[in-house]
């Protein structure tokens, strides 16, 4: 009977293995009016099984740690198993003794072409580039992991970010853009690029304070906890200083931005004249959210 449980431990161990993602994926081929639609069903449950199935690292998660996360593909063309899209990439982070989790990543990679036979393995091999669909959804895995570790422990999410970098360098000589510095100043290439360089570390250490030491203490000390979103933000704007209109600044406040306008628009009042101003010198574009803060 104890060895019978002992078995029994070691096969659980063994499945909750990996598999870190609580992942949605959803297609949307409205604008492709001349398929059968079966192929965009097929591919969006295989997806799901993929993201959700797949072990894309060496950690043990319990099924309560895995990290949620949606992928939305909005499908604008499609022929001979070839699809071009768009990606919307999301994730979000529990917040400690609360119920409210903050979105951590939301992002649109505009850039999508990939090809998909219909009922195809996907298999995620990190030392190979087997197709564009399989690299894609690994680099996002690994960007989406890499962001929450960091939001733990300060630069947590390395290792990750080094295996969507080892993507990044695999997909290059695949013809799809996205992958290399010349096709543009902000996309894959440099999304994980510039979260690996000293040169944005201060990024890094801003997404660690401001979950870690201000979000992770709201329920106790609301008003300590808003005066150390206040440090994080003053950290974040380091970088506008050294790379004004940065991509990570950006990748911040996309997902951060209507949050931030919401920490301080109630509860316990601090001075926000100085939070204001940089708000609005680091992210000019939201600024009719800034406004609402008092």
């Amino acid at each position: 009977m104890y060895k019978s449980f002992l078995i029994l431990l070691v096969l659980l161990s063994f499945s909750v293995k990996g598999q870190e993602l609580n992942c949605t994926v959803e297609i949307n081929a409205d604008r492709v009016t001349d398929a059968n639609t079966q192929i965009f069903r097929t591919l969006e449950t295989s997806l799901n099984e993929f993201m959700n199935n797949t072990s894309w690292t060496t950690r043990n998660f319990e099924r309560n740690e895995r990290i949620d996360c949606s992928i939305f593909i909005n499908v604008s063309a499609y022929s001979s198993n070839n699809f071009t899209a768009t990606i919307q990439v999301q994730s979000s982070r529990p917040i400690y003794n609360s119920t409210y989790s903050s979105p951590m990543l939301n992002y649109n990679d505009k850039e999508v072409k990939f090809r998909y036979l219909e009922s195809e393995n996907l298999i995620y091999n990190p030392n190979s580039f087997d197709s564009n669909l399989v690299a894609l959804l690994g680099y996002y895995a690994n960007v989406i992991i890499g962001m929450d570790a960091d939001s733990f422990e300060l630069n947590g999410g390395t290792p990750y970010y080094q295996a969507a970098q080892n993507i990044v360098g695999l997909a290059q000589g695949s013809g799809y853009k996205g992958w290399a510095q010349q096709d543009g100043n902000q996309n894959r290439y440099f999304l994980v690029s510039d979260l690996l360089s000293n040169t944005y570390s201060d990024f890094r250490e801003a997404l660690y304070s401001y979950h870690m030491q201000a979000l992770d203490k709201m329920a106790e000390n609301t008003k300590e906890g808003k005066e150390k979103v206040i440090v994080a933000i003053k950290t974040l704007a380091k970088v506008n200083k050294v790379r004004p209109n940065a991509f990570l600044t950006r990748i911040f406040f996309d997902a951060k931005s209507q949050e931030i306008a919401s920490i301080f628009s109630g509860g316990p009042m601090i001075t926000v004249t100085g939070l204001v101003d940089t708000l609005n010198r680091i992210s000019p574009m939201n600024s009719s959210k800034w406004s609402t803060i008092k």
